[in-house]
C-alpha cells in the first residue's frame, strides 16, 4: 500500500476525491441556483428572502473553495467546468423560480441532495481514517441539516 504526503492510502484517496468532485459539482449547481433565485424572488417576501439566499450563496461560494482545495490536498485536480459539473450533478437544476415557495423548496431538494452525497463520503473518508474530510463532511452535514429544518419550518412542513 502506497500513502501520500499526507499518510492516506494513494488509490483510497483519489477515489475519494472523485466523490468530492462529484459534490463539488452539485455544489455548483446549488450555488448558481441560489444565485437565480436570490436574483428572480418576486412577491411580499422579496426583501426577507433575497437576504437569505444572498447569505446562503456568499457561504456556499466559500464551501466551493473549500471542497476544491480539499480535492487538492487528496492529490487530484478539482472540476472547474460547467460541462463537467452538468455531467454529474444530481441537485436539481431550478430556471426562472421566483415564487417564494418554489425557491424554498428548490433550496431544501438541493440540500437534500447534498445531504445524500455527504452522507456517502463521511462513510467513507470514516473507513479511510481521513479526518480533514471526516470533519468538513461533519460540519457540512450539521449545518445544512439545520437549514433544511428552518426552510421546511418556514414552508409549514415536518422534516
Amino acid at each position: 500500500m502506497t500513502l501520500n504526503s499526507i499518510g492516506l492510502n494513494e488509490n483510497k484517496a483519489k477515489d475519494l476525491a472523485n466523490d468530492l468532485n462529484n459534490l463539488l459539482a452539485n455544489f455548483q449547481v446549488y450555488y448558481q441556483n441560489l444565485r437565480g433565485v436570490h436574483w428572480n424572488i418576486r412577491g411580499k417576501r422579496f426583501f426577507d428572502l433575497r437576504v437569505k439566499f444572498e447569505e446562503l450563496y456568499t457561504d456556499a461560494n466559500m464551501k466551493v473553495d473549500a471542497i476544491a482545495e480539499r480535492i487538492l490536498t487528496l492529490g487530484s485536480t478539482p472540476l472547474h467546468t460547467f460541462d463537467d459539473y452538468a455531467k454529474v450533478a444530481k441537485v436539481p437544476v431550478g430556471k426562472n423560480v421566483s415564487e417564494d415557495e418554489k425557491s424554498v423548496k428548490l433550496v431544501v431538494d438541493s440540500l437534500t441532495e447534498l445531504l445524500n452525497i455527504e452522507r456517502a463520503i463521511l462513510h467513507k473518508s470514516d473507513e479511510l481514517n481521513d479526518e480533514g474530510t471526516n470533519a468538513m463532511m461533519s460540519d457540512l452535514i450539521t449545518e445544512q441539516e439545520k437549514t433544511v429544518w428552518m426552510f421546511k419550518a418556514w414552508l409549514g412542513e415536518s422534516v
